[in-house]
């Protein structure tokens, strides 16, 4: 007699339909909305509350609600005629605007030479370069500072901008750009002649402007916010620039927070026009820098 043969029987999985990937895209799209507003009221409401302090009476300040009885602007008419807020702009943008391009320069250039020169240890060097990220600024500063007093650069917008050029991370983002770059381009300049610092300025950094772009926002809004190091290297008054102008109205100002907030706000506004006019190319160098890396 034959013994009949257990087969294991395979349950079949279920078909996996249209509506169903439809139905998680969305749950999964509707959760990404949900932290995108969740992170967006986290930064919203402390600028609110900044914008809803300024507009009222320094009287009224000490009233915790958000209605004003009597809106004013006069808080920012003070901040103009009682503080050097002007100059405070001027210098914080020739001092932003001096890093920014500083970070620029350096940090594209030694991107290039780790992604198209051939040497020893390039990788090493790339990761040594990469764990300056985990060195904090502060550790820094003594030895800054006494090296600037050292060769007269305290008080000027040199020392400001000068240690805020050497960026870890941006130079991993030209590197990552550049990586993606076809080097076809390169090679037909150099069989034309050309050497590597013309291929550098005449062919990579053309192509490589949304690199550049967001290298340089980034630079120019972290130089914008920094307060501590031109607290240090600023004794001059025509020099402040706003994180440190900010610092002494609050000191002089004391209770009065219509006036300090309505400084906060005028300081941050270039910043805000700033991003509303080159977000496209902040999106751009970031999403490029991801894509080819």
């Amino acid at each position: 007699m034959v013994t009949e043969t257990l087969v294991p029987t395979l349950r079949a999985k279920p078909a996996v339909t249209v509506a169903t990937v439809d139905r998680r895209v969305a749950i999964f799209n509707r959760i990404c909305v949900g932290v995108l507003i969740a992170f967006a009221i986290l930064w919203l409401v402390p600028i609110l509350w900044a914008l809803d302090t300024a507009l009222k009476p320094n009287a009224e300040t000490v009233n915790t609600t958000w209605w004003i009885e009597s809106p004013t602007l006069a808080a920012f008419g003070r901040v103009f005629t009682d503080t050097d807020m002007l100059q405070w702009w001027v210098s914080t943008f020739i001092a932003s605007a001096l890093a920014a391009v500083l970070t620029v320069v350096t940090a594209s250039l030694a991107a290039f030479a780790l992604s198209r020169m051939k040497f020893k240890y390039r990788t090493l060097l790339f990761w040594f370069i990469l764990a300056g990220i985990m060195v904090p600024s502060q550790v820094l500063m003594v030895p800054q500072f006494r090296e600037f007093q050292s060769i007269g650069l305290l008080n000027t917008f040199w020392a400001v901008a000068l240690p805020q050029a050497p960026t870890a991370i941006a130079v991993f983002i030209f590197k990552q750009f550049f990586d993606g770059l076809p080097a076809d381009l390169e090679e037909a300049a150099r069989v034309d002649g050309a050497g590597f610092f013309r291929i550098y300025r005449q062919i990579v950094l053309p192509l490589s402007r949304p690199a550049v772009a967001a290298v340089a926002i980034f630079s120019f809004v972290m130089a914008w916010n920094n307060l501590l190091w031109p607290l240090l290297v600023l004794t001059n008054p025509d020099l402040m620039t706003i994180p440190v102008g900010l610092a002494t109205v609050q000191g002089a100002f004391g209770i009065r927070y219509a006036d300090t907030m309505a400084t906060a706000v005028l300081g941050a506004v270039p910043l805000v026009a700033l991003f509303l006019l080159f977000q496209r190319n902040i999106v751009e160098g970031i999403a490029g820098t991801g894509i080819k890396g």
